[in-house]
């Protein structure tokens, strides 16, 4: 086959961030399929642009045997709302030209990953102009969390979130989500047919983790970073609204009476603000760190004793799961969940941490001292949870999976 993706997201080689799609196009293109990426010039929690970039609306490069076309996404991105809201439009119209005239060929399907929501616009123009499936992925239920969290306020913009989301979901031949309650909600809420509908989860990397553990040298890497003597708890990702950060800055002071140190590694349009304010509270074991790449980040998550994946309190984030989770598990390291829902019942299930009511401080403070009172229990659930991911969510058997759905849409 040859593939079409259409991802503003999709990592470049030195990038920090999840790469579930950087992982899947490599599997499909060792399965001896082409894959064409048409992907934005900006990271998602970058500020500007990369100087190769600055000045120019589409630059096509290789990574690997794939073929990328990076299109113009507005540097306004990351500086507001508005920002926001025209970045994701930018690159609507800016991956619509480059599926359109920039990949050449003739592609057997094209898939669009959101958010944002409003690239399968573009993504079902160009599966009309040139003839193919379309195949549109659901990464997290949007407009609800932009809603739920605040962040989506102006009622004649909802209105054309939702539209546009019924519009996407009709026209699209397959429909994937990542999580079980994603399935429900557009099965029973939304009225998606069952026939169009598929579960790919987020996955875990053991390509890069399983090396790792055999080659890291844990002791050297804590000393050099100044994490010696600490029980670490890591947090990767975002530093946005959707997140709520300054939870962790309250469990810090809960514990200060303890060795606990919480290391967050990422950037997002919240993260100067929380700085601010663990500044001023004088927060001390709490400590910030910038993006780094995959590797580097999967070696803090070795060093540490925990990883946290925290979001905001509201009902829409009981749908999703954390990407992060995922590397936690394949690292070996048990999870403080700070998410209710389908990413608490995950943890759960496979034995991999405990959960913690978000925005809950006492909570915090009670079970993170269980943990700190017992180090096999760290063992214990760490080995747990790579089981389990190794049963159920190795991001290669995922990505075959996905490629025989694909495969049998295109023979109908």
């Amino acid at each position: 086959m040859n593939i079409l993706l259409i991802h503003q997201y999709f990592l470049e080689e030195d990038d920090p961030g999840g790469s579930r799609w950087n992982e899947f196009t490599r599997v499909w293109m060792e399965q001896g399929h082409q894959v064409t990426v048409v992907g934005g010039m900006m990271h998602y929690n970058g500020k500007e642009k990369k100087p190769e970039y600055k000045g120019r609306y589409f630059v096509k490069k290789a990574q690997g045997a794939v073929t990328i076309w990076r299109c113009h996404v507005s540097e306004a991105y990351n500086k507001h709302f508005i920002g926001r809201l025209w970045g994701y439009f930018s690159f609507m119209f800016s991956s619509l030209y480059a599926g359109l005239f920039k990949a050449k060929g003739k592609f057997d399907v094209v898939i669009v990953t959101s958010p944002p929501l409003f690239v399968g616009a573009s993504g079902y123009l160009v599966s009309r102009l040139r003839r193919m499936p379309f195949v549109f992925e659901v990464r997290d239920l949007w407009p609800e969390s932009a809603i739920d969290t605040g962040v989506l306020t102006n009622k004649l913009v909802i209105k054309l979130a939702y539209w546009v989301e019924g519009f996407i979901y009709k026209r699209a031949r397959l429909i994937n989500v990542l999580t079980p309650a994603f399935y429900t909600a557009l099965r029973d809420k939304k009225g998606i047919p069952e026939r169009k509908l598929i579960q790919i989860s987020n996955a875990s990397d053991f390509s890069l983790s399983e090396k790792l553990l055999h080659e890291f040298d844990r002791e050297a890497f804590r000393k050099e970073h100044g994490l010696d003597g600490r029980f670490v708890i890591t947090y990767v990702g975002a530093h946005g609204v959707a997140n709520c950060l300054e939870q962790l800055l309250d469990a810090g002071e809960a514990l200060a009476d303890t060795n606990v140190l919480f290391l967050l590694i990422g950037q997002g349009m919240e993260k100067d603000r929380v700085m601010k304010m663990a500044a001023d509270r004088k927060v001390a074991n709490v400590r910030f760190l910038d993006s780094v790449p995959k590797a580097e980040v999967f070696r803090y998550i070795l060093a540490s004793e925990m990883g946290a994946s925290v979001l905001k309190r509201v009902d829409t984030f009981k749908t999703v799961y954390s990407n992060k989770t995922f590397d936690y598990m394949s690292c070996k390291r048990p999870i403080l969940m700070a998410i209710d829902g389908v990413s608490r019942e995950l943890v759960e299930a496979a034995g991999a941490g405990c959960y913690v009511e978000p925005e809950n401080t006492s909570e915090y403070n009670r079970v993170i001292r269980l943990y700190l009172n017992d180090p096999e229990r760290v063992k214990r659930e760490g080995e747990s949870g790579y089981r389990f991911a190794k049963e159920n969510f190795d991001r290669e058997v995922l990505a075959k999976k996905y490629l025989d759905h694909i495969q049998e849409i295109i023979k109908t």
